[in-house]
């Protein structure tokens, strides 16, 4: 048999890149329609549209299972909601650099609580170290570089609601295989929509002139990176997968200073850096989970 040419075996790399630069991207354009419609009505839009694509193209109700895994997708639905709609008020209150690394607390928090060794106290003080330089540093100082609290909340609450993704996803996906993103976004499309038209208004949310932007975030937050990470996933070791995720604060960073000149202080800087070193040693020591998917 043929080995894969050196190409061919570096795709699925820059596909996972690629997955991260694209939902980074997405989520800066998304802030452009915060003046507009709230972080609120942002993610309903996003998540209207984007659930409309991943229906028509993975056609879930091919593959039912039963109804005895339904509360598993249930819950996955109810965590997608929360990480997005938290994210999104997250990121409207803080830079999005800190709170993407806020949110990455989330998945570190599920490793390191997995694990049983010693050496994973040290990925947990690296952690603590980087929300130190994240939060620490807007608490110690006063004026325009002073964090926003509540935006703070909303990051850890997104944090809190991707690690619920990851412990119900693994169950969900063993069920619904394939099915599982394009049906989780859809109950999260349930959750998050009402919130969206009691904040904006049903009237602004069907603003044709909304349309294209909203069309755009939800291709690239949604439909872009779900796509590549299909294709990435069964190309290599899901540990590799994770620890190459774990470089999506320093893109979130990169995105918010291109896209929306946000500037971090050298402290959040390092501490973006310290929790991305944490969540890839924490991915690179830990045992793989035995089932998994990509966060939508």
């Amino acid at each position: 048999m043929s080995r894969p040419s050196p190409f061919a075996a570096f795709l699925p790399f820059a596909a996972v890149i690629g997955a991260t630069c694209a939902f980074q991207v997405g989520a800066s354009l998304a802030k452009s329609l915060f003046p507009l419609v709230g972080p609120q009505g942002a993610a309903a839009l996003r998540l209207i549209l984007g659930a409309a694509m991943l229906m028509a193209v993975l056609r879930p109700w091919r593959r039912w299972p039963g109804s005895h895994a339904l509360p598993q997708m249930i819950g996955l639905g109810l965590a997608t909601a929360g990480a997005i709609l938290f994210f999104y008020l997250a990121i409207g209150r803080l830079p999005q650099g800190v709170a993407i690394a806020l949110q990455f607390l989330g998945p570190l928090g599920v490793a390191i609580a997995g694990s049983r060794r010693a050496s994973d106290l040290v990925w947990a003080a690296l952690a603590a170290a980087g929300v130190w330089g994240l939060v620490g540093h807007g608490l110690t100082l006063g004026g325009p570089d002073k964090l926003d609290l509540l935006g703070v909340a909303f990051a850890l609450a997104a944090a809190a609601s991707w690690a619920a993704y990851i412990v119900w996803g693994q169950a969900a996906s063993r069920a619904f295989g394939q099915a599982t993103p394009a049906l989780a976004v859809g109950i999260a499309t349930l959750v998050v929509v009402p919130v969206g038209v009691q904040h904006a208004g049903l009237a602004a949310l069907l603003q044709p002139s909304l349309l294209p932007l909203a069309l755009l975030v939800a291709l690239i937050s949604t439909a872009i990176p779900f796509s590549l990470e299909m294709y990435a996933l069964p190309r290599m070791p899901a540990r590799t997968f994770a620890v190459l995720t774990s470089l999506e604060p320093a893109f979130g960073a990169l995105a918010g200073l291109t896209l929306l000149h946000e500037r971090l202080a050298p402290a959040q800087l390092a501490g973006v850096c310290a929790v991305m070193a944490a969540a890839a040693g924490a991915a690179w020591s830990g045992k793989p989970p035995a089932s998994d998917i990509p966060p939508t």
